[in-house]
């Protein structure tokens, strides 16, 4: 009778046992499922969405009229389309901040959609003015371009600040930035 209750015991203790590893191994599971749903949605906001940005920097091109004109080619870097992209830009002769675009962004234009891995280009007329006293010495010229597209969760965008070099005939970046929906005030 002993033996029967010490063997009854020891079921008992086993069963115990294996129910807590069972509880363990259920947890387990359940913060690795956790953790895969959290890699899938970082994976769908950032791997999956349109990254739109230049190819090089903003190239001279034959005037035009009574302004220069100079090119920015920018490529969806992404997996999906960018649809609706818009472009805004500012001509200035000081310097300015990623804020410019905050307070009046301007009129946009609209260069449509972005296929993955398509190029489009962006024109920038600059008064001869300005690029004659820039070639002079006596002034500068900075040019501020915005890139922005909605993506899963709102709009995402492309900025860039770029002073001119008389000697090259380009801009060269001061200032370069990615915005996501997250970092955009509402």
């Amino acid at each position: 009778m002993v033996e029967l209750a010490l063997i009854q015991t020891f079921g008992v203790l086993g069963t115990a046992a294996a129910t807590i590893a069972l509880v363990l191994l259920l947890y387990r599971t359940v913060k690795q499922l956790e953790a895969t749903v959290t890699l899938s949605r970082v994976q769908t906001e950032y791997r999956f969405r349109p990254w739109v940005g230049p190819l090089n920097s903003i190239k001279s091109l034959p005037p035009n009229g009574n302004s220069s004109k100079f090119e920015c080619t920018i490529k969806n870097y992404g997996e999906i389309p960018a649809q609706y992209v818009k472009a805004y830009c500012k001509i200035d002769t000081k310097l300015m901040d990623r804020d410019i675009f905050k307070s009046n962004p301007g009129e946009p234009f609209n260069l449509g959609p972005l296929l993955p891995n398509m190029e489009k280009h962006y024109w920038i007329f600059i008064d001869s003015e300005l690029m004659k006293k820039a070639k002079q010495g006596t002034g500068k010229i900075f040019s501020a371009l915005y890139f922005e597209y909605p993506v899963a969760g709102g709009k995402s965008g492309y900025g860039m600040i770029s002073e001119y070099d008389p000697k090259n005939d380009s801009f060269t970046h001061k200032d370069m930035w990615v915005q996501s929906p997250n970092d955009l005030p509402e």
